[in-house]
C-alpha cells in the first residue's frame, strides 16, 4: 500500500508532503527526516500499547476498556485538585475536550509550552507580533537569523523546505541568495553552515538585544557590553548592518533565547528590536517549535479561555500566572493531588523532585509506548497515533492550522481516536458527580 501527502507529527514543522508505503509488515516513509521516520516507526513497533492497564500490587496488569475509564473518572473526580497536562502530538479537537474536562473539574490545564517555549509566549503577549508564515520567509526572506537553535539536527526540514535551501519567488536561487546567521554559545551544525556565527557568552542574550538596539538608535553602547557578551561591538555593527540592509528578515528563536536568564523579557525585547527594524526594511519573528502542535494547545485554550498554557479553573472560571498554576510549580509545591498525561512523558521531562512527587500520587497517563511516565502511572491508557490513525487539526510552528487524514484505521476496537478517549472518559466523570 502506498499513501502520499501524509502530515508528520514529529516536530512542528508538520510536513505535509510525506509519502508512506508498506512492506511485508513493515513501514517505510519518504521525503523524511530522522526525527519524523522514529515517530512513523512507532505505528508498526512490537512496543505499541495494545491494551488499557490498571496497576495491582504494584504491577501494571491488562484488564478491560471500560474497567480502566471507570478506575481513571474515579481518579479525577476523587481529587481535590487534580492536573491534566496536555500532550503535543495529539489533535487541537483533544487540546479542547481536555479543556472542557479541566473546566468541569476544577482541574488545572497545563502543556507542553510551560516546559518549552512558554516564555517565548509570555514575550509575545508583552510585546505583541510581528511574524509572517514559513511560505513567506522562503518567497521573500533573503536573510535568517537563527536565535538558540540549532535546526539544522532538530528540525532539519524547517531549513530544507523553508528556511535556507529552497527556492522561492523572490530567491530563486536558493541558499544562493539567502544569508544566514546563527546567535548561540556553542558551535553547532547550523552555526558552522551559517555566514555569520555570534558566539556570545551564555545567559547574555539580553545584553547583546540592548547594544543592538542602541546602535540602531545610533549611539555607541557602554564598553562593558563586550566584556558581558563576549561580542566585540565592530561585530555587533557588522550584524544590524546585515539587518537593515536585507530585503525580508527573520528571526527564528528557540529555547535558548527563552530559557536564558531574563525568559519572557528576552523575547520581549527581541520582538522590539524586530518592530524597530521595520522602519528600515521588512523583518519578522517567529519561533520554531520542536514539538508538533504544540501551537494547537496555545490557540485553542487562547481561544477559549484567553490564556495559552497553565490554567487553573479552580473557582469556575480561568485563572492565568505562571510560577503559580503552571506543572513544575504545582508538583514542586505539592499543590495538586493527581495528574492526568496526555500524549507525552511527563516524567522524563520535569526536575527528579516533581518527578518524586508524581510517582507518590494518583497517576493516569494516555501514550502509545512503554515510558517512565506509564511505568508509575495507575491507569495507562492506549494512544492512538494522531495523522496516522485517525483525522484532526494541528498547528504549525508558524501558527498556520494544518488538517489532516489517516492513511490507517485506528488500532483497537474500543476508541477511534483520543479526542473519542477523552469523550468516552467525560462521560464517566459526568456520571459520577
Amino acid at each position: 500500500m502506498f499513501f502520499k501527502n501524509i502530515i508528520c507529527p514529529a516536530c512542528g514543522a508538520a510536513c505535509d508532503d510525506i509519502q508512506v508505503e508498506f512492506k511485508n509488515g513493515a513501514i517505510e516513509a519518504k521525503n523524511i527526516c530522522k526525527v519524523g521516520n522514529a515517530r512513523f516507526k512507532a505505528l508498526t513497533s512490537s512496543r505499541r500499547l495494545k491494551q488499557p492497564l490498571i496497576k495491582f500490587e504494584g504491577k501494571l496488569k491488562p484488564v478491560l476498556w471500560d474497567e480502566a475509564l471507570e478506575k481513571a473518572a474515579d481518579i479525577l473526580v476523587s481529587a481535590k485538585r487534580p492536573l491534566l497536562f496536555m500532550g503535543s502530538d495529539i489533535s487541537c479537537e483533544t487540546h479542547e475536550i481536555g479543556l472542557r474536562i479541566g473546566e468541569y473539574l476544577g482541574a488545572v490545564v497545563d502543556s507542553n509550552t510551560t516546559l518549552g517555549n512558554g516564555p517565548a509566549a509570555m514575550g509575545l503577549q508583552e510585546s505583541g507580533k510581528t511574524g509572517a508564515t514559513e511560505g513567506q520567509k522562503k518567497n521573500r526572506g533573503d536573510l535568517v537569523v537563527y536565535w538558540g537553535t540549532n535546526p539544522l539536527e532538530s528540525m532539519p526540514r524547517q531549513m530544507s523546505r523553508y528556511g535556507v535551501f529552497p527556492r522561492g519567488y523572490w530567491t530563486r536561487r536558493g541558499i544562493f541568495d539567502r544569508t544566514v546567521i546563527t546567535v548561540d554559545p556553542r558551535k553547532t551544525l547550523t552555526s558552522e553552515a551559517s555566514d555569520l556565527h555570534v558566539q556570545l557568552k551564555p545567559n547574555s542574550d539580553y545584553e547583546l538585544i540592548s547594544g543592538l538596539l542602541t546602535l540602531l538608535h545610533g549611539k555607541t553602547p557602554h564598553p562593558s557590553i563586550e566584556e558581558v557578551t563576549g561580542i566585540p561591538t565592530f561585530l555587533m555593527e557588522q550584524m544590524l548592518y546585515m539587518m537593515k540592509n536585507c530585503n525580508f528578515g527573520s528571526i527564528s528563536v528557540g529555547v535558548g533565547l527563552s530559557s536564558s536568564i531574563g525568559k519572557h523579557r528576552n523575547v520581549e525585547i527581541a520582538m522590539n528590536l524586530v518592530k524597530e527594524l521595520n522602519n528600515y526594511t521588512k523583518f519578522t519573528l517567529g519561533v520554531l517549535r520542536s514539538h508538533c502542535n504544540v501551537a494547537g494547545f496555545n490557540q485553542v485554550a487562547s481561544g477559549m479561555y484567553g490564556y495559552p498554557f497553565g490554567l487553573d479553573f479552580m473557582k469556575g472560571y480561568p485563572r492565568y500566572n505562571p510560577g503559580e498554576f503552571t506543572t513544575v510549580d504545582l508538583l514542586r509545591e505539592r499543590d495538586v493531588d493527581a495528574v492526568f498525561v496526555i500524549g507525552t512523558d511527563l516524567l522524563n521531562e520535569v526536575p527528579a523532585d516533581c518527578a518524586a512527587y508524581l510517582s507518590e500520587i494518583p497517576l493516569i497517563c494516555l501514550d502509545i509506548a512503554p515510558c517512565p511516565t506509564i511505568i508509575a502511572s495507575d491507569v495507562v491508557l492506549p494512544a492512538v497515533i494522531d495523522a496516522m490513525e485517525c483525522d484532526g487539526t494541528f498547528y504549525r510552528l508558524d501558527d498556520v492550522a494544518v488538517h489532516f487524514e489517516p492513511f490507517m484505521d485506528s488500532s483497537f476496537e474500543f476508541t477511534k481516536s483520543n479526542e473519542d478517549t477523552l469523550k468516552q472518559l467525560f462521560v464517566k466523570i459526568k456520571e459520577k458527580i
